[in-house]
């Protein structure tokens, strides 16, 4: 960990905050922070920001109840920003939108973003509004033991690649039974936010687990 005093604070004692949700990785907005503000936010575990406008101190959330749990605050090689990873408990712009971002400027023809967020969201589209010839749609019209089926018979197809140790086909199907398991989370009402909080409660376990054999 780094000392504050190692930070390259402005000409104005301000140092920009990225900040980042620590479960999808969307950027939910820019702000700053003095070295007031930053104290405060490691002592309360809470985004507090400094208002260039206001010129006062800013608890992210204190008026809307959408403060921003802090994970963790990192600082660039230069010193002179922070990326502050958060768990939300609300949109994050005055506008009601999750991140402050949402406004395209450019869109690549030829790339494309992918995150498994987005590809929650087409699977919750397939089942809400429902596309003819969508292979999603089929899954979701013909239920949960069909769903279910399926998530088994592509675990199978992991093992059989897996023991034949043919890391290409693994790779396929492990991709394809991932999709298969969050088409029976969304048909089971279960989000990419569920898993990571069951899995990141199971990793502070093994945290403390290691420590006490460590300590033992």
């Amino acid at each position: 960990m780094i000392p504050i005093d190692e930070l390259k604070f402005d000409q104005n004692g301000l140092i920009p905050a990225v900040v980042q949700d620590a479960v999808t990785k969307r950027v939910l907005m820019v702000a700053y922070m003095n070295r007031e503000s930053l104290q405060i936010s490691m002592e309360k575990g809470l985004c507090c920001f400094w208002s260039r406008s206001r010129q006062a101190l800013w608890l992210k959330g204190e008026t809307s109840g959408n403060y921003q749990h802090i994970v963790s605050i990192t600082a660039d090689c230069d010193r002179d920003t922070l990326l502050i990873l958060v768990e939300p408990d609300g949109p994050a712009c005055h506008l009601g939108t999750t991140s402050c971002f949402e406004a395209p400027v450019f869109d690549s023809e030829t790339l494309q973003a992918f995150s498994y967020e987005s590809l929650m969201e087409l699977i919750r589209g397939r089942k809400t509004e429902k596309k003819e010839g969508s292979y999603t749609t089929y899954l979701f019209e013909k239920g949960l033991d069909k769903i279910l089926k399926k998530v088994g018979e592509e675990s199978t197809e992991v093992i059989i690649a897996a023991k034949a140790q043919d890391r290409k086909e693994t790779i396929y199907e492990i991709a394809d039974l991932a999709y298969h398991v969050m088409v029976l989370m969304v048909e089971s009402g279960i989000s990419l936010e569920d898993i990571h909080r069951e899995l990141a409660s199971r990793h502070v376990i093994d945290k403390k687990i290691k420590q006490e054999k460590m300590t033992g």
